[in-house]
């Protein structure tokens, strides 16, 4: 499942939110490339630049398991601040 995050706030709930997903969980690029958030080098490298600003502004997702989809999506209407 695709879906879209804004204004993420708090970057390690967000990211302890990731760690504890069952399956997959992968920010797409603006070129379409697909990068594994739960993998710790991709947290290290690719995201560093989205995280600079102390948040991340958007976000493109997909989900591998629909109730990890529903989890994110619950962060991200009560739990993102």
């Amino acid at each position: 499942m695709k879906m879209k995050m804004y204004n993420i706030k708090d970057l390690d709930k967000f990211m302890k939110l990731v760690e504890d997903c069952q399956g997959d969980v992968y920010v797409i690029s603006a070129e379409g490339d697909k990068l594994n958030l739960k993998s710790k080098l991709t947290q290290f490298v690719a995201l560093s630049t989205l995280f600079s600003s102390g948040y991340i502004e958007k976000l493109e997702l997909e989900t591998t398991d629909e109730e990890d989809a529903a989890k994110l999506l619950d962060f991200m209407i009560s739990g993102n601040q």
